[in-house]
């Protein structure tokens, strides 16, 4: 990993869904609504007051719809967010 999120940031990279078909059409990206599922793939260097993160590296999580910072490395799109705008751990 190239990156390393500062402070109570976490990076994240979208779980994509499976193509969508409706009656038969294929919907186009650019028309899609994105996926509100991602996986922690990096965590910050930690909150000002040395409580440890709720999540780690590996968990998917609940992402708001609007928010955070998209972010391209490599040809490859993360988000990076602040831990306490997630929404939610899955499993």
């Amino acid at each position: 990993m190239k990156i390393k999120p500062l402070g109570e940031r976490v990076l994240l990279k979208r779980i994509e869904e499976d193509e969508q078909v409706r009656g038969g059409i294929i919907i186009p990206d650019s028309a899609k609504e994105k996926s509100q599922e991602a996986e922690v793939v990096a965590l910050g260097t930690g909150k000002a007051d040395d409580k440890p993160f709720y999540v780690k590296v590996g968990d998917k999580v609940l992402l708001p719809q609007y928010g955070g910072t998209p972010v391209k490395i490599d040809g490859t799109e993360y988000i990076l967010v602040e831990e306490d705008s997630l929404l939610g751990v899955i499993g």
